[in-house]
């Protein structure tokens, strides 16, 4: 939300999905001519990686400030844009490891989903740790995936 609102506030309502009302021009020798509509959306109607893991595996580490889940996505996981497929892989990741079923643990993973995938695309693993406060998910990416404090 936050890249919608700085990039985007002229091209569309964050959210709403739908194109900022484009002016009309009216002038003494034509009627109403209006902009063309938008282009389609870049979301993908069909899933391409349908049947594919998102996450190849993950593994539990001791760190300085305590433990640390390491989630390592596919080449699918690290590619896809369906709709949804971060539930996909999140549901992945607590099938391989239920302790990481935790609202905190979660939006630290959506965060790295939505945001770790476009900055640090090469990343190995997106790291969430236990440990760091549950704050929501907008203090989350608001914290850079890392409420409580930095990476260490």
């Amino acid at each position: 939300m936050l890249l919608c609102a700085l990039v985007l506030p002229a091209v569309t309502a964050c959210g709403s999905g739908s194109p900022a009302a484009e002016p009309t021009t009216v002038s003494p020798t034509t009627t109403n001519v209006s902009t063309p509509p938008a282009a389609p959306s870049a979301v993908p109607v069909v899933d391409p990686y349908a049947g594919q893991p998102l996450i190849d595996h993950v593994s539990w580490v001791e760190a300085i400030d305590g433990a640390r889940l390491l989630v390592y996505p596919t080449p699918a996981g690290r590619q896809t844009t369906f709709p949804g497929a971060d539930e996909r892989a999140w549901q992945e990741v607590i099938a391989q490891s239920a302790d990481a079923d935790t609202p905190g643990m979660r939006d630290q993973f959506v965060c790295h989903w939505a945001w770790a995938r476009l900055v640090q695309p090469d990343k190995p693993s997106w790291n969430l740790e236990p440990w760091r406060p549950a704050v929501g998910y907008q203090a989350t990416v608001e914290a850079r995936c890392n409420p409580g404090g930095p990476e260490r």
